[in-house]
């Protein structure tokens, strides 16, 4: 794909345009990568952001205020803090459900003025799976009312939830759809004409839009993508199932593992597993940060998707600090390293905790 980079295109007449005008509105980089996420995700229309949170953003700046969201308590802490610190302040109010797990609590947090309910599946650092077909007949028997599913943690490769209802589709394109951890994007994804006419309007005038060089690396990232998450999976369940059975460790999340609470639903919803692992530590602060920092091959850092394994503890990052997240609790993004590095690793950092 070439990288167009110029900034504005030459008119045929005053007030006349042939493709393009100006980059903030259109791009031939920009438009060729939103139909390439777009076909991934089966929707008719794709709009790209300058990160994710400008696509979660933009989202948000369909309602008004007065209108109210529903969400999940676990929750990317991006989202939680735009949504308890911005969009309150516009008088645009959220309820965090405890357990999104159950239809039925989404549909009692629902109210006259709800126009939004935002959730991810999995959640963000939880994996915690929602039933998208379930809660997506809960939403349509009100009016004005959009379900928006950000699908950052599996990609359109495992996912697709406008198969089962879903109005509006984000992943943070930054993570799995790019996989080299050198861009900064996000995506938007819908069918719905409506949805997109005012999506599309807000990325013009906002212009939270990504670059040409940007959208190229994104494309090249892409043709990847199917054996990247493949051995994403492989090496995510191979771990999973190594700290399951680990003596320092008290609990794994792993929508893959039998042992999942919403395992079952994983099975029907999803065409596979990322490489996302949750996991409960024998301990509590002291111990998870000898552990990781006993780490060899595993990095400690932010994000997920890319080559490398990287891992973090929510409970003392900035963004969580507000959340509800047990100290024990830490994310781990298996990358694509040689997974019996990557148990080796995880073993004796383990092992060294427990040590006297």
């Amino acid at each position: 794909m070439p990288i167009s980079l110029a900034t504005t295109f030459k008119q045929p007449a005053p007030g006349k345009f042939l493709s393009y005008e100006y980059s903030r509105l259109n791009n031939p980089s920009r438009n060729t990568v939103e139909r390439v996420v777009a076909s991934l995700e089966g929707a008719k229309y794709g709009l790209a952001y300058g990160s994710g949170m400008a696509a979660i953003t933009t989202v948000f700046n369909l309602l008004s205020p007065g209108d109210h969201i529903v969400s999940s308590v676990d929750l990317y802490g991006g989202t939680s803090i735009y949504l308890k610190q911005v969009a309150d302040r516009l008088n645009i109010k959220t309820t965090f459900v405890a357990d999104v797990t159950d239809p039925a609590n989404i549909e009692k947090a629902i109210t006259d003025n709800t126009r939004l309910v935002w959730m991810e599946t999995p959640s963000n650092p939880g994996l915690k799976m929602v039933d998208i077909k379930k809660v997506a007949e809960i939403v349509r028997r009100r009016k004005d009312v959009l379900l928006a599913i950000d699908n950052t943690f599996l990609s359109p490769y495992f996912q697709r939830p406008l198969e089962f209802g879903a109005d509006i589709v984000m992943n943070s394109a930054t993570k799995y759809l790019n996989g080299h951890s050198d861009v900064l994007m996000g995506m938007l994804l819908t069918s719905n004409d409506e949805v997109h006419d005012r999506l599309r309007f807000l990325q013009r005038t906002i212009g939270a839009v990504p670059s040409p060089f940007e959208c190229y690396l994104l494309n090249r990232g892409m043709k990847t993508l199917p054996v990247r998450m493949r051995q994403h999976m492989e090496n995510g369940l191979a771990v999973a199932r190594f700290l399951e059975n680990h003596p320092s460790v008290e609990r794994v999340l792993h929508p893959g593992l039998p042992s999942h609470p919403q395992h079952e639903l994983a099975k029907r919803q999803c065409y596979g597993h990322s490489g996302m692992v949750t996991f409960f530590l024998k301990g509590g602060k002291d111990e998870c940060r000898a552990f990781v920092k006993g780490l060899k091959v595993v990095i400690l850092g932010e994000s997920l998707g890319g080559y490398e394994s990287l891992i973090k503890i929510p409970a003392l990052m900035p963004e969580t600090y507000q959340l509800d997240v047990p100290v024990n609790l830490i994310r781990l993004a298996v990358g694509l390293e040689y997974v019996g590095d990557l148990i080796a690793d995880l073993d004796q950092a383990l092992r060294a905790v427990r040590s006297p």
